[in-house]
């Protein structure tokens, strides 16, 4: 008999869509856009600088390019206003958000067809509550996913690897964890984390910055698409998808 499944839970980042591609052409964009109002360094190094802060300051730091300019010779910008620069930067980043944030090409249809069966289709992610959500909405994913199902660090005060993000979030859907799916791209934050407290995990391979990391257990199993995810709900679970997913 297979296991039975209440709930499939995904990460955002690297699972969804590309974030690694995303995040160089923003920041490709945003710092062409400083140059263009005045800013004269090379293009690579401004780059290497910019890398510098987001890992110094995080991901989720407000002020990058603000920080950028700090660390840069001042005779880089003489003559040009300071919070130009930085505005610039931050028009082309979310210019780019606009134009080129989009799931990868088979999450919509897979989430369709899991969004006609009785899981509950929930989100757990680390990261602050407006830019994760913000996500959901731009990438389109929202409408297929169970709204009370969302959780997201920055809310509940619990951030990966910590277990009790993943445990918290099965309690307050009174899922039992052997009755959750976690997919994720990170074995050190995402897999090894829902392995600890009993969750199916699916480890997402098909590309990003954590593809040839290593963790400290295996995921239940590895997939390059949804496409195949949707198969092992079928096959190995037992859901019972619409007429159309079972022919493909």
């Amino acid at each position: 008999m297979p296991r039975t499944i209440s709930a499939i839970f995904f990460d955002i980042d690297d699972t969804l869509f590309s974030t690694s591609e995303f995040a160089a052409a923003a920041r490709r964009n945003a710092v062409d856009a400083m140059m263009r109002y005045g800013l004269r360094m090379p293009r690579e190094a401004l780059l290497r600088e910019l890398e510098e802060v987001i890992n110094e300051f995080s991901s989720n730091y407000e002020h990058h390019f603000d920080k950028l300019l700090v660390r840069l010779p001042r005779r880089a910008y003489e003559g040009v206003n300071p919070a130009i620069l930085s505005a610039a930067a931050i028009v082309a980043y979310h210019d780019t958000k606009f134009r080129q944030l989009a799931p990868y090409d088979d999450v919509i249809e897979a989430l369709q067809v899991l969004a006609k069966t009785d899981l509950i289709r929930g989100i757990i992610t680390s990261g602050l509550q407006i830019k994760q959500s913000e996500k959901l909405i731009r990438l389109g994913v929202y409408p297929y996913l169970t709204p009370g199902a969302i959780f997201i660090s920055d809310q509940i005060g619990i951030g990966k690897p910590n277990p009790k993000i993943y445990q918290k979030s099965c309690e307050a859907l009174n899922i039992p964890p052997a009755e959750a799916v976690y997919v994720g791209d990170n074995p050190l934050t995402d897999i090894d984390p829902a392995n600890k407290i009993g969750m199916i995990t699916v480890r997402n391979r098909r590309c990003g910055k954590h593809a040839s990391v290593q963790g400290a257990t295996a995921a239940t199993h590895e997939i390059q698409s949804f496409k195949e995810l949707v198969t092992i709900l079928r096959d190995e679970y037992g859901v019972p998808l619409p007429t159309e997913a079972k022919a493909s």
